[in-house]
């Protein structure tokens, strides 16, 4: 599928963004500026079933071939997000960037707690959409306004199958392993997806592990600055 895509800056030099689930590119309303104010030509894509790109099918694998479909091999950097993490190291070796960046990637996702059925960790995503404005800000505090009417933007047009269609990812370990090109993960603190023991592995495995320290699962909404700051050398 050809996603939806937005653009910030121009040039040769190139950095692909892909959100998370729920989001769309509207979460990168100031990382694709600042990018472009480096001197990179952003190009941030809605995931299918998120912001304007079209519906269903939801694996992990469509995730990845559209990416694959959509976006120009040879980037300078490819930064995934949580589901656009996911999707990122299942596409990173066709898209062959120069580096890789995955924020909180959505690699290792807890199975149903016992006595649960299957679909209790996708059902807990998908009811996210009811979600009002202040109940989006009483989970993230740290968030600004805008970020908030976004979110609300966001949701209105997400079509929650998406949480369905990644439930083989409950309780399977997606790590890769080992990066295909030079890789950065960043966590929050503490990652609701990459606990201490998957931080240790990862670095085993040859990634950088970088903390943003004091946010949630969503780093670069959290805290900006500090989000860029463990970019540092990245982008």
């Amino acid at each position: 599928m050809r996603l939806h895509t937005h653009t910030w800056g121009e040039g040769d030099r190139v950095a692909l963004l892909i959100h998370g689930i729920m989001a769309d590119h509207r979460t990168w309303r100031r990382v694709g500026p600042e990018l472009a104010a480096r001197g990179l030509r952003v190009i941030a894509v809605d995931l299918r079933g998120h912001g304007a790109s079209g519906q269903g099918p939801y694996g992990p694998g469509d995730f990845a071939d559209d990416l694959v479909e959509t976006l120009p091999a040879g980037a300078e950097v490819a930064i995934g997000h949580s589901l656009g993490g996911m999707a990122l190291a299942l596409a990173v070796e066709r898209l062959a960037p120069r580096r890789a960046v995955y924020c909180d990637p959505a690699w290792h996702l807890p199975g149903p707690a016992a006595g649960a059925t299957e679909s209790e960790g996708p059902a807990r995503l998908a009811a996210a959409k009811t979600l009002s404005r202040e109940e989006i800000s009483a989970l993230n505090p740290r968030w600004e306004d805008v970020d908030l009417d976004l979110e609300v933007a966001s949701l209105a047009v997400w079509d929650e199958g998406t949480a369905y269609g990644i439930a083989p990812a409950f309780g399977a370990d997606l790590r890769p392993a080992g990066p295909v090109v030079p890789s950065l993960v960043t966590t929050a603190d503490p990652s609701p997806l990459v606990p201490p023991a998957d931080v240790a592995e990862l670095r085993a495995r040859g990634f950088e592990v970088r903390t943003v320290e004091g946010t949630g699962h969503t780093a670069h909404r959290d805290d900006f600055g500090a989000f860029m700051a463990a970019l540092e050398g990245w982008v």
